[in-house]
């Protein structure tokens, strides 16, 4: 029986990357299935993304240790991952729930390859959402007093699960450095994106407010720099000045909610690499 994998790697770019790995996954006995290459000239590095099978478990372990003296060669970083394996997600909400909502239905409905472990939040609002979908709902209230204690829960919830990736799905808190931290890598959030930019409780009442002719929303990776970690997805919708607020916040949540769940799924399917601030998302 055969197992299919994905290899990713960055490295600085010169010549002979590809034949040199696709001919060490020829002689392992490997079948390349997909493969997707960049060579960013600003940054001379190089990205690579290949999905493989190799005849059985026991050679990845071989395949693993072969390809660590190949990457020293061309000082590569670089990850071999189980493509049959499910990420385990940890999904973060507070009021809004049409994101949970989106992905717990996508998750169920099989169009996400996930396992939401639990669902965590400030707010005990959604726990009939998670008791109906059967998921394990933590409710975990923050004030300006507990904000340390909240956060070494969220970080214990994390462990004790086993968490690939926290999904920040509409959670209304902005994290401390030191979470933001703990999490590096592997936590995405999602929020509204206008020209101009607007914040506060209700940002599409002050977009219609300013008539704005296109309203969007952007999922990133969370870095201490808030709402400015590097960029994963996004998407638009053009609106006019015949459309209410109503009208603007129901379309705002569809787009946050598709953009969310292309995020989670470039993530979990191992599509993207970091360029610096910037983001590799191959297709």
């Amino acid at each position: 029986m055969r197992h299919d994998h994905i290899l990713t790697l960055s490295c600085p770019d010169t010549t002979g990357i590809v034949y040199r790995v696709t001919g060490l996954l020829y002689e392992s006995g490997c079948n390349i299935l997909d493969a997707q290459q960049f060579g960013d000239e600003e940054s001379g590095r190089f990205f690579l993304r290949v999905h493989f099978d190799v005849p059985g478990t026991a050679e990845i372990d071989v395949l693993q240790e072969a390809f660590a003296s190949l990457a020293d060669v061309f000082h590569m970083d670089w990850r071999i991952h189980d493509a049959r394996r499910k990420a385990r997600l940890m999904v973060m909400v507070s009021k809004q729930g049409h994101c949970l909502n989106d992905l717990l239905f996508r998750v169920h409905s099989r169009q996400l390859p996930v396992e939401i472990a639990c669902i965590a939040s400030n707010h005990a609002d959604f726990a009939p959402l998670a008791q109906s979908y059967g998921v394990a709902f933590h409710h975990l209230p923050v004030s300006a007093g507990n904000r340390v204690e909240q956060e070494r829960h969220i970080v214990d919830l994390v462990e004790r699960e086993q968490i690939d990736l926290v999904v920040l799905a509409r959670y209304m808190q902005i994290l401390s450095p030191d979470l933001c931290d703990a999490l590096a890598g592997r936590a995405i959030n999602i929020h509204h994106s206008f020209l101009p930019s607007f914040k506060g409780a209700k940002p599409y009442h002050q977009a219609h407010q300013r008539g704005v002719k296109i309203i969007g929303a952007t999922a990133h990776y969370v870095t201490r720099d808030l709402d400015e970690g590097p960029i994963i997805e996004q998407d638009v919708a053009r609106v006019d000045h015949a459309m209410t607020p109503k009208e603007l916040v129901r379309m705002g949540s569809d787009i946050e909610s598709l953009v969310l769940a292309r995020a989670v799924r470039r993530h979990v399917e191992h599509r993207i690499l970091l360029n610096g601030h910037r983001t590799v998302v191959f297709r």
